[in-house]
C-alpha cells in the first residue's frame, strides 16, 4: 500500500461509514460539513461549488444515480469548506434516495450549516431509463432575518 501510515481525517471516515452497504437517507451526517469566516460580510458575493462526481442509489433497484451538483450562494458570515463538501458528497454514495429528495436534503443541510443570504442547488442525474432529470431547490433570507 502506497500510504500504509496515512490517518483519515473524520470528515472521511464519517463518509464511508456506508462503503458497501445501502442506507436511507437519514445516515447522512451534516456534521461533515465545516465552514470558514466569510472576511468581507459588507461585499455581497456569490459562490459556486459543482462537481459531477455525485452518486446515490436508486430508492428502488439500488442502481447507481450520478449527477452534477451545483450550488449557489450568497454567504452571510460562513462559507463551506470544500474538503468537508466532497465528503459530504462521498456520504451520499451508499444511500437509497430520490433526485428530488437530493437537492433538498442538500439544501437544507447547507442552510443549516452556513446561514447563508440565499442559496440553490441545482442536481443534473445522468440519463436513466431514456430520461433526464434537474432537480433544483433554493432559498431567500427574508429581509432583517
Amino acid at each position: 500500500m502506497v500510504y500504509e501510515d496515512r490517518l483519515p481525517p473524520e470528515e472521511e471516515l464519517k463518509a464511508k461509514k456506508a462503503v458497501g452497504k445501502s442506507f436511507e437517507p437519514s445516515v447522512i451526517d451534516r456534521s461533515i460539513l465545516k465552514t470558514i469566516s466569510y472576511e468581507y460580510p459588507y461585499r455581497p458575493i456569490q459562490m459556486e461549488h459543482t462537481t459531477d462526481e455525485f452518486t446515490c442509489l436508486c430508492p428502488f433497484s439500488e442502481l447507481p444515480d450520478q449527477a452534477t451538483i451545483t450550488i449557489k450562494y450568497v454567504p452571510n458570515k460562513l462559507c463551506i469548506e470544500l474538503r468537508s463538501l466532497k465528503y459530504y458528497f462521498y456520504s451520499f454514495r451508499q444511500v437509497r434516495i430520490f433526485h428530488e429528495h437530493v437537492v433538498n436534503k442538500i439544501l437544507e443541510d447547507l442552510v443549516a450549516v452556513l446561514d447563508p443570504i440565499e442559496i440553490s442547488v441545482v442536481a443534473k442525474f445522468a440519463i436513466r431509463g431514456g430520461i433526464s432529470s434537474t432537480a433544483t431547490a433554493s432559498c431567500k433570507k427574508k429581509e432583517g432575518g
